[in-house]
């Protein structure tokens, strides 16, 4: 390995630790109270590691936010693509199970929904993190749109909308249960099986069975 790539990999580790202790940091005390000092701290760091990685704490927790959005939209594609390897198809009778199947964006644990909604409070307030945000937000239903006419494509479930309208209809469900659900305080698995039913509720008010 010469040096460069050892450099690149230590520097893509210390960028993945700061990631990964703000979360934590972030799940106890939220994004305002959670300081550089105490995300450096957490991933045993020195303020400088953190400003070689990140230029401001609002650019650390909006990348934070991707990741959480980038792994939601790769869980969905591999579950389109078994399907297409399978060749399933839908009958009137599992047409529920494949929509949870297929479109389990809950995948989140509430720190996530924390996260998300942590993240768009502070855009509101911030022209320059709502300009990023609103980015990301528009790649995000962009993937998922993606996703649905790979669905189309395999022959599994055909949507009564063109994709980018239903795209938002399932994001905006989503969103709106994840956030109910954490409210509620319940856990993981109830948090995801209540998402996943509101999910396929309105999913059947899109599809048509062929």
């Amino acid at each position: 390995m010469t040096d460069v790539a050892a450099t690149s990999r230590r520097r893509e580790a210390t960028r993945q630790k700061l990631l990964d202790a703000a979360a934590q940091v972030f799940a106890e005390v939220g994004l305002d109270a959670a300081s550089v000092e105490a995300i450096c701290e957490r991933a045993g760091f020195t303020r400088g590691a953190f400003y070689s990685n990140f230029e401001t704490k609002d650019e650390l927790f909006l990348e934070l936010a991707a990741n959480v959005a980038r792994d939601r939209v790769a869980v969905v594609r591999e579950r389109v693509g078994s399907l297409e390897r399978d060749g399933a198809c839908v009958a009137p009778a599992n047409v529920f199970e494949i929509v949870q199947q297929v479109l389990d964006l809950s995948a989140d644990d509430r720190l996530g929904v924390l996260l998300m909604a942590e993240i768009r409070i502070h855009a509101l307030r911030n022209p320059e993190l709502a300009t990023a945000y609103l980015a990301q937000d528009d790649e995000m239903r962009r993937s998922v749109a993606q996703i649905i006419d790979d669905i189309g494509r395999s022959q599994v479930l055909r949507f009564r909308l063109p994709a980018e309208e239903a795209a938002r209809v399932m994001l905006t469900v989503w969103e709106g249960a994840a956030v109910r659900s954490a409210m509620a305080g319940v856990d993981h698995a109830e948090m995801r099986r209540r998402t996943n039913e509101e999910l396929a509720r309105v999913a059947q008010l899109l599809i048509e069975t062929r």
